[in-house]
């Protein structure tokens, strides 16, 4: 049958991100706002994409977008076994412009196109490109694609793959994204194209990520599944710093059952000793790791709560390598590993 028909007759499923990969996909910087002014601040900028993307080439293939300016670059810096795919781009955060891959009940590829807006149209963001980007993933995979009127980005949700998922209020129903939406509706467009059966709903964003340089909230620096009915979360336990209350409220918010109605286990991971750069109150966060085959590619700050952090991810994705990569270059220009990687399923495996 024609994709369409594929699209009306499936239903779709998120996988978990701990369940097998087939690949995964990045984007390579390129523009002025993730290169930054000067020669050292590029130079910091490729240095840490490459490094995630050659420490994700040892578990599973990398396929890597590259404007046409940066494939010389990426090619010096990035491992022979990544793939180039060349488009333009407005800049290099993949898990929100690139596509969320579905399986349908065949194992069968989707691929969700969101609407991507800049992050809510934020004054410092282009996204001519952007909004397009997730096109080159889709096609590349063979999936199908399945379109969405919801403006929405691959950080702003998380799964346990089992129909249970994190969102959050600042995001979703942001009237610079979906200003008509309702609860209801994002639950219904969720549950249509990701197989959501419960959505759960925390208030705010991090503090820093609400602010002007930011998502205004992403779900990724705040909480995962780390396996069905097991969420990590940011854990702020200095009081000092505006997020101590956020992760309290939190707290409360994933105090409740997934959609098979396990009761939620809570783990905190810390968050850096580090309080704020010379900016203000920083958002480094542990949350923001990579699940990969075999391994978890996690943010490391130089801080002394990086070991107790790298444990308890360790203790949570069992049988798996953590390796930890040095993210501070990332959060500098707005976000972390998950943000800069975006996964694609296995199909035919289900664990």
């Amino acid at each position: 049958c024609s994709h369409d028909e594929v699209t009306r007759l499936s239903t779709w499923r998120m996988p978990a991100e701990s369940e097998p990969h087939e690949r995964a996909w990045m984007a390579w910087p390129s523009a002025a706002y993730t290169l930054g002014d000067s020669v050292a601040d590029a130079e910091e900028a490729w240095t840490t994409w490459a490094a995630v993307a050659n420490a994700i080439s040892e578990f599973e293939p990398v396929s890597m977008l590259a404007t046409p300016e940066g494939h010389r670059e990426a090619k010096r810096r990035l491992s022979a076994s990544i793939e180039l795919h060349a488009t333009d781009l407005d800049d290099a955060w993949y898990r929100d412009i690139g596509p969320t891959f579905v399986l349908d009940e065949n194992n069968r590829l989707g691929g969700v196109d969101w609407v991507f807006n800049g992050w809510g149209q934020q004054h410092w963001a282009r996204w001519k490109h952007d909004q397009h980007a997730a096109k080159v993933a889709i096609d590349a995979a063979a999936a199908t694609r399945i379109e969405s009127s919801m403006v929405n980005e691959g950080g702003g949700i998380h799964t346990d793959g089992n129909g249970t998922f994190l969102v959050t209020e600042t995001v979703q129903l942001d009237r610079f994204r979906n200003p008509d939406w309702s609860k209801e509706q994002v639950e219904a467009e969720l549950a249509r194209t990701l197989g959501a059966r419960k959505v759960i709903w925390a208030k705010r964003g991090l503090t820093r990520d609400s602010q002007d340089f930011g998502t205004r909230g992403h779900i990724d620096i705040l909480a995962c599944f780390a396996s069905p009915g097991v969420v990590l979360y940011h854990d702020q336990r200095d009081d000092q710093h505006p997020d101590h209350a956020i992760s309290a409220e939190l707290r409360e918010a994933l105090d409740t059952t997934d959609a098979d109605g396990r009761q939620l286990e809570l783990i905190g991971l810390p968050a850096p000793t580090v309080l704020k750069d010379a900016e203000g109150y920083v958002d480094y966060s542990y949350v923001n790791h990579f699940v990969a085959n075999g391994a978890v590619i996690a943010c490391s700050f130089a801080d002394p709560s990086d070991a107790e952090a790298l444990d308890v991810l360790a203790n949570a994705y069992p049988g798996r390598e953590v390796v930890g990569i040095d993210a501070r270059p990332l959060f500098a220009r707005g976000g972390g590993i998950h943000c800069i990687t975006q996964q694609q399923p296995a199909t035919g495996v289900r664990p």
